[in-house]
Parts: structure tokens; sequence; C-alpha cells
């Protein structure tokens, strides 16, 4: 079970909940609404990745699944695009909305799990429950696979997956924004980039990969507008009590989760580099305010020429220039270029902003 003690960034869990509800009840402009949202999920999400009974993330990606993943990621956007245009669009959404919903609201419980573990007593957390077996499944479980939850995931299963029906049936924003900031911040948390060179590799081509699908082509567009699931924050572009007064329906400014996931993996693999030296370097510091940046000039490009903006066009440049900047000012170009982490993080916070954990594990490429 997760220590709540060592749990990192609580203030920014908490500013981040709360910014989440605050458009109920005052206006918040959007274009700083979307900065702070993009920001606090990262800085969250990064810390989490410090902590767990593992030591860190589980899954890790290697330099080929970097150079792999456009690719892969552009014929999946191109599916889906066709899949709009030649399907009926309810049925597609229907299909694609309810599956991501469900793992939405299972992403929920391990969001609010280690906040939920401090209300039960050891013997407790330490329950597990029995709910039968998952069959096999295809594409999605391999083998028949026990169904067990711990009394405390248990019992925050019945919120999550209201709040998973609550979307589906009404797509409420609100809904949306709560699906996806768990998927945003379990995503960060969870994955590793492994090295800086991978990371180098992922982001330089999605680098690419967003200038090609949404200044060459109108298929991101498209599928961003089209697509009703939680795949991207909403952000109200007025006051939201103002619309329900003149019995108008509100607009909403967009942000896809993956300018929020793939870069915030890189924000999180330099806090993991920095916890590796007892944080005697300050490589976190200068990715985060690079990717505040990045996203801050985002929404400014796009609020003066009037258009959807490439997000990675503005954010790639500003993290990956910001470490080797900083890399080559203190020396370590080629120390922090050629880092990796082992296969299991051993890195610890304590406290919540800052205070240094115990290294990580890393390792050189031969």
């Amino acid at each position: 079970m997760h220590n709540p003690q060592h749990l990192p960034a609580v203030k920014a869990h908490l500013l981040l909940a709360g910014l989440t509800v605050l458009p109920c009840f005052v206006h918040v402009p959007y274009s700083v609404s979307i900065v702070l949202h993009a920001a606090l999920t990262v800085y969250v999400g990064a810390w989490r990745s410090l902590r767990g009974e593992d030591g860190g993330p589980t899954e890790s990606m290697t330099n080929s699944d970097a150079m792999r993943f456009p690719l892969v990621g552009s014929c999946v956007l191109f599916g889906l695009f066709l899949c709009f245009k030649f399907l009926p669009k309810e049925l597609v959404n229907l299909l694609l909305a309810g599956y991501i919903t469900i793992i939405g609201a299972v992403v929920v419980v391990g969001a609010v799990l280690p906040f939920a573990e401090r209300l039960f007593s050891p013997k407790q957390r330490d329950r597990v429950l029995r709910f039968g077996t998952l069959p096999r499944i295809p594409f999605l479980v391999k083998e028949p696979t026990p169904l067990e939850l711990s009394l405390p995931e248990a019992v925050l299963g019945v919120p999550a997956l209201a709040i998973g029906a609550w979307y589906f049936a009404t797509k409420n924003w609100l809904a949306n924004n709560v699906l996806g900031l768990a998927l945003s911040i379990v995503g960060v948390e969870a994955m590793s980039l492994g090295s800086m060179q991978t990371a180098g590799i992922l982001l330089i081509g999605l680098f690419f990969y967003d200038i090609f699908w949404v200044f060459c082509t109108p298929v991101m567009v498209s599928v961003a507008k089209n697509f009703e699931a939680p795949i991207k924050l909403l952000f109200p572009r007025s006051s939201l009590r103002a619309a329900a007064a003149a019995g108008e329906k509100a607009q909403f400014a967009m942000l896809g989760l993956g300018d929020i996931v793939l870069p915030g993996l890189f924000v999180a693999l330099c806090l993991r580099f920095d916890a590796e030296r007892k944080f005697r370097s300050t490589y976190f510091q200068t990715v985060f305010w690079a990717y505040c940046g990045g996203v801050g000039t985002t929404i400014f490009v796009m609020n003066f020429f009037k258009a959807a903006q490439p997000a990675l066009l503005y954010i790639v440049p500003c993290t990956l220039g910001a470490v080797a900047a900083h890399a080559a000012l203190r020396g370590e170009l080629k120390a922090v270029y050629e880092w990796q982490e082992a296969e299991r993080p051993a890195a610890a916070a304590d406290g919540a902003d800052g205070a240094a954990g115990s290294g990580s594990g890393s390792k050189k490429k031969e």
C-alpha cells in the first residue's frame, strides 16, 4: 500500500481539485485555466512517480518503442478519422467512449486511493475482496484473471463508476475533466520513458507528428471535435452561470491529454534524474517552467491567429531546449544525454514540494 506520509505534492493535488470545480462558481479565463490545469497535472504526476511500493513507474519505453509511437499514433488517428467519416458518428462514440469511460473510472480509483487509504485501518487496507474471475477477452484480457480488490479500492469503485456513468449519460464537462485528469495523472505516474535518449526520440517524433496532422491535414482537428470521450480537458470560454441564465449552450476550449501526458513523462523523468542525484541538480525546475512556457505560448499563438495549434510544436522545443541549455551550462550535456533509469527506479519524496528522496537507480548505456 502507498504510505500517505510520503504522498508528494499534496498542495498541488488540492489546488488542482479546487481549480477543476471553480468554474461552477466563478468564471476563470480559459487561457489561464488551461495553463494552470496542465502545469498542476504534470507537477502532481511527476511527484507521484517518485513513490510507490515498486519504487516508481512500472512500465518503461525503449528507443524502438519511441520510434514507433508516432507511426502507431498516426495509424490510430487516421483510423478514427475514417471511422467518423464513413460510419455513424453516434455508433463510433458509443463504443469508444464507453470503453475509455470504463478505463477512466478505474483510473479514478488509482488517483484517489493514496488519500482514501488514510481513512482505513491497516487491517482494512490489507483485506482483499474477491469478485470472481474475468474471462478471456480478445485484445483486452489475455487469460482468465481473478478479480480481486482491496477494501479501499472496492469502496472507491462505487463513486468512480458513478462518475463514469454520469459522463457517459450526460457528457458533462466536469465529469469529463475528472476522468481526463485522473487518466493524465496516473499516466505520468505509471509510465517511464526509460532514458533521456528515449525521451528525445519520442518528443522529436511527436513534434513532427503534431505539426503534420494539425497543419497539413484536417484529421487531428476533425477527430478532436467529433470524438466525445474523456481524451481532452474542456474549459468554459465564458461564465457557465451567464450562459445558463441566457438559455445558451456553453462553449468550451480544449486541451488534448497527449499534450499533458507525453511531455509530462519527460518532466517526471527529469525529476527522477534530480532525485538520483539527491536533488543536487535542478533539471526538474528548468523543464517544468519550460513546459509551462510552452503551453502558454500555444495559447497565445492560438488566440492571436484564432486557429487550432499543435501544442507540441511549442512544448517540445521549450522542454528539450531548456534541458539541453541547462546541461550545457553545467558541463553535463554528455552525462544527461546518456543517463537512463534502472528497470525499477527507487526514489522517495518526503513532503509535498521538493524534499529530497532516496536515490533512484541509474546506469549508463554501454
